[in-house]
């Protein structure tokens, strides 16, 4: 059983009442999400059905028979109990991880979203992974059927009767392009094929190839959506609609007239007017009550304003804008619990332990994290878990001054950052970030995000090992040219040549006497041809100065002398930075640690 595929034990008769199925879409920009959405609710409004189908805060729902009226032959009502479908309005991995219930995905259902022109793109791959992680089960709309090229558009109609009426290139193409995202699907661990192939839907992912521009395959996309909430989602769709109602937010936004307000989606029981309610805040649970119950009117009037109307009660599974007090510091992401008749405290337990539950792990040393929604949160710090980065503070809301404070306290330059996702940073931040060396990466997609920083983290790394190489003694060794003695003492200078190695300025050099290092003295400086350079390499003939020694007492001519490397640097340079040093250099660094180690097996070790 696939990952993502309905737990077959949830296939037992429900008892309560049914509440609709609530579907998220998902997919890579510009592949078609929102239009996908308005040529469902536009199909409905074209059908005659503009008062049946209704826009409610952040969703969108579309009772059974209207389906049954788009779907034509696939859907006939009387096979289904469930009382249609509930689309979230705000279509990506914002809305679907920021949609909780009971510490899982809200989303019954999802919809993956694939251009059949541009197959998987980053985002395509990375809503897959949410889907893998929240275990909710999806289709693939493969859309933008009508661009193959030699389409013959139709309207609202089932996919393969449209694709009867292609000629046989067409077909093929369109098949060629269908199956490449049938692999891609099969490389990230998920079998799939059409739909209409798929014997096992718990084990297999129904694609659908359809058309968001001009309808053709919105009927098969229903069909399957339905045929899967009733097959495998009733258990979980059985609700008492009478009880205290249970919801998340979906976004904290501000409305004339009310001040703040939350747009949520109830998925359980009912709110009332003037119910007592428990929301998930920044810092504690608010109890508050709620002041008014806010609708959008009907979708056929939505077109041209965004006006509410008032209602008493709203039941699951349904969006609507809460107007309470006290509200300024819910989360989006954050339950909402209505009180009634259960004990306040308990609630309040209850709202803590769910939050709890999405608590980021942190640690003592680590990166700042701020995210736009808890489920936001969940998701990053999900990924910078995998790839083993350490979160030191992490929250929801915008990047504010004490969060660049914080940051600043890290140990390691390279956890001296915060990752903002979907969040605005504050002016004064961005000011006091730039004093306090503290970078700001930014993005909406995490993983955009965490491949920036990574990409930060290699630079830093990359100059503390140059930094590191710069302060450590390169190996080298070198022969003192006969007849070439410019000064016998205080310094001796003489001509050498570099028989391996990188000889550079200010280190100890000596000879190997039984096994034993002999120190000689200090080479100060490297002339070549009159001018002071920093290093030579092999080959190269320079002038050194060497202070200590006198020509023909302590060094001869023609003797070899080698750079003398401390232990705990041949140490260093073998274990850590043997691929950062040349060819030349290793050779060296191995006959120099071969001496050493046949009078003392463990030296540099």
């Amino acid at each position: 059983m696939s990952d993502s595929q309905p737990d077959p034990d949830a296939q037992s008769q429900p008892t309560g009442q049914l509440r609709t199925p609530i579907v998220a879409v998902l997919g890579h920009v510009d592949h078609g999400k929102t239009t996908l959405l308005d040529t469902i609710r536009g199909s409905a409004v074209t059908e005659g059905e503009a008062g049946a189908i209704t826009q409610h805060i952040g969703s969108t729902a579309v009772p059974l028979s209207v389906i049954s009226d788009i779907a034509g032959k696939l859907v006939d009502p009387d096979d289904f109990d469930l009382p249609g479908l509930l689309f979230i309005d705000t279509p990506g991995h914002h809305s679907f991880s920021t949609l909780r219930s009971r510490g899982g995905a809200l989303a019954d259902i999802a919809i993956l979203v694939v251009d059949v022109n541009d197959g998987f793109q980053p985002q395509t791959l990375e809503a897959l992974d949410i889907l893998k992680r929240t275990q909710t089960p999806f289709v693939v709309a493969a859309n933008k059927a009508d661009t193959v090229p030699g389409w013959n558009p139709g309207d609202t109609e089932p996919i393969q009767q449209a694709i009867e009426r292609q000629n046989d290139r067409v077909e093929s193409d369109l098949n060629e392009k269908l199956y490449e995202i049938i692999g891609k699907l099969s490389d990230n661990g998920f079998s799939a094929d059409m739909y209409w192939r798929v014997q096992n839907f718990q084990n297999n992912i129904g694609v659908v190839p359809l058309s968001a521009m001009t309808g053709e395959g919105i009927p098969d996309l229903l069909t399957v959506l339905m045929g899967l909430s009733q097959r495998f989602l009733k258990a979980e769709m059985s609700i008492d609609v009478g009880g205290p109602g249970a919801g998340t937010v979906l976004e904290v936004t501000e409305e004339r007239g009310f001040g703040t307000t939350l747009d949520a989606i109830i998925y359980d029981g009912t709110i009332r007017e003037d119910d007592q309610i428990v929301v998930g805040g920044v810092n504690e649970p608010i109890v508050t009550e709620v002041r008014a119950l806010l609708k959008p009117k009907p979708l056929s009037e939505i077109r041209t304003e965004k006006e509410f109307e008032t209602v008493e009660e709203i039941a699951a599974a349904d969006g609507v804008k809460i107007a309470a007090p006290d509200l300024d510091d819910a989360m989006a992401g954050a339950p909402i619990r209505v009180v009634r008749d259960q004990d306040l405290d308990d609630v309040i337990a209850d709202v803590r332990k769910e939050l709890a539950e999405i608590e980021v792990q942190t640690e003592e040393e680590g990166v700042t994290v701020k995210a736009d929604t808890l489920g936001s949160l969940e998701a990053i710090s999900g990924t910078l878990e995998d790839e083993e980065i350490p979160i030191m503070h992490a929250e929801v809301g915008d990047v504010a001054p004490r969060d660049v404070r914080m940051a600043a306290t890290a140990d390691d330059p390279k956890h001296q950052a915060i990752l903002a996702f979907g969040v605005d940073i504050l002016d004064d931040a961005r000011r006091l970030a730039e004093q306090e060396d503290v970078d700001i990466f930014e993005d909406d997609v995490i993983y955009q995000l965490v491949e920036d920083y990574d990409e930060h983290v290699t630079a830093i790394e990359t100059a503390q090992q140059d930094q590191i190489l710069e302060n450590i003694t390169r190996p080298a060794r070198f022969e003192i040219l006969p007849d070439h003695t410019f000064r016998q003492s205080d310094p001796a200078v003489v001509g050498v040549e570099v028989l391996g190695g990188k000889l550079r300025r200010n280190v100890n050099v000596g000879r190997f006497e039984n096994g034993e290092f002999e120190r000689v003295g200090h080479l100060k400086t490297i002339q070549d041809e009159g001018e002071d350079v920093d290093e030579s390499t092999r080959g190269d003939r320079v002038a050194v100065s060497i202070e200590g020694p006198t020509v023909g007492r302590q060094i001869k001519e023609g003797e070899t002398l080698w750079v003398e490397i401390p232990e705990k640097h041949a140490k260093i340079l073998e274990q850590e930075l043997k691929e950062d040093i040349t060819g030349g250099e290793r050779e060296v660094l191995k006959q120099y640690l071969d001496t050493h180690r046949k009078r003392d097996p463990f030296w540099g070790k």
